[in-house]
């Protein structure tokens, strides 16, 4: 491919949500992607994973440590695991994010041809149990009763959004003052978004909005 082609897919923002695992681009043709660090680390670029006979496995964890973009036509993206000689071309980057749910699904259907495993997929406490802090201010303290508690999450509650719908079940005050629009999530002490992760030890503030 050309640098001419390559540069039509040039990235116009770059953005690492580390608490996610997430890498955010979004391009000149008004593509927008959010890329899991696991898709970008299984699918590397690098010669040594491309010649593998069975798929990169194991790196549900994985995250990235650092972004080096290489000249105007590739990010160099280096992984928690030490994984770094992947050279991704913007155009090679957009791809990706078009083609993820195909993409994804023949890496699954790989990885069960082999017997292989995606990972652990959560840090829990010794009893398999994921813990977090919650911390209540203003009006959402008095609802609660009390300005902190421990609770127990379920399976289902991975992310920021997962977790304001469990909340919500705790009753029709909690559904008012749970709402996306009346207030703001803070994991540990960031301001959050819908999809950043919660996971054992976190603490998770909410703080109504302003009126």
């Amino acid at each position: 491919m050309s640098e001419t082609e390559n540069n039509h897919f040039s990235p116009t923002e770059i953005k690492l949500h580390q608490k996610s695992r997430l890498l955010e681009i979004a391009y000149t043709d008004g593509f927008r992607f959010q890329y899991p660090c696991e898709y970008l680390r299984v699918f590397s670029t690098a010669a040594e994973v491309k010649v593998m006979d069975k798929p990169v496995h194991g790196k549900q964890m994985v995250n990235i440590s650092m972004l080096d973009p290489q000249g105007t036509y590739a990010l160099k993206i280096t992984f928690d695991d030490g994984h770094d000689t992947g050279i991704y071309s913007w155009a090679t980057l957009h791809e990706l994010g078009k083609n993820y749910e195909a993409n994804w699904q023949a890496y699954l259907e790989r990885l069960e041809k082999h017997g292989l495993s995606r990972g652990d997929a959560r840090i829990t406490d010794q009893e398999g149990k994921v813990v977090i802090k919650l911390l209540y201010f203003i009006d959402l303290a008095r609802i609660s009763g009390k300005d902190e508690e421990e609770v127990i999450v379920p399976e289902s509650v991975t992310n920021v959004e997962s977790l304001l719908v469990w909340m919500r079940k705790r009753g029709e005050r909690w559904q008012e003052a749970f709402a996306d629009d009346r207030l703001q999530v803070t994991v540990n002490k960031q301001f959050s978004e819908p999809y950043t992760l919660i996971e054992h030890g976190d603490e998770v503030a909410f703080v109504p909005r302003p009126k």
